[in-house]
């Protein structure tokens, strides 16, 4: 009985803690506006929604041009979704980008997450890659 309680206290703290909001870009932490006039120089920023939880914010950034980005509570980029283009190079590992060459000649990659196992990419295919910390694939979804 005690730990159906503690479960659902805790459940709620979860949900009483996070809170979504859209914010203007401005509010953007400085890493993340660095981030997106490097990679995605020229598209402006549609919204920014802020997740606020007990421990940690994120941010989600859509693009204009329909790309979403999620950033950490540093501003440090954590998934990359260009949907049907590919995501810029300089953010691929190249140990991925020689995979993917060498396996999927004419693919390219659309969208990049970066997990605790490792690395999942997306290719525009839509085959899906994971690659453990090591940049080793591990696992391939169709």
């Amino acid at each position: 009985m005690l730990i159906i309680l503690i479960t659902t206290i805790l459940a709620m703290l979860g949900i009483i803690s996070c809170q979504e909001t859209i914010v203007p870009a401005d509010n953007l932490p400085s890493s993340a506006k660095s981030f997106i006039e490097e990679y995605f120089p020229g598209v402006p920023v549609s919204y920014v929604k802020i997740d606020s939880k007990l421990i940690s914010t994120t941010y989600e950034i859509i693009l204009q041009d329909g790309t979403e980005i999620e950033f950490g509570s540093k501003g440090v980029w954590d998934k990359v979704d260009c949907k049907r283009k590919a995501v810029p190079s300089g953010l691929i590992p190249a140990a991925l980008t020689d995979y993917v060459n060498n396996n999927f000649a004419g693919q390219f990659i659309v969208m990049i997450d970066k997990e605790p196992f490792g690395t999942e990419i997306e290719l525009d295919n839509d085959l899906e890659l994971k690659f453990d910390k090591k940049d080793q694939l591990i696992n391939i979804d169709d």
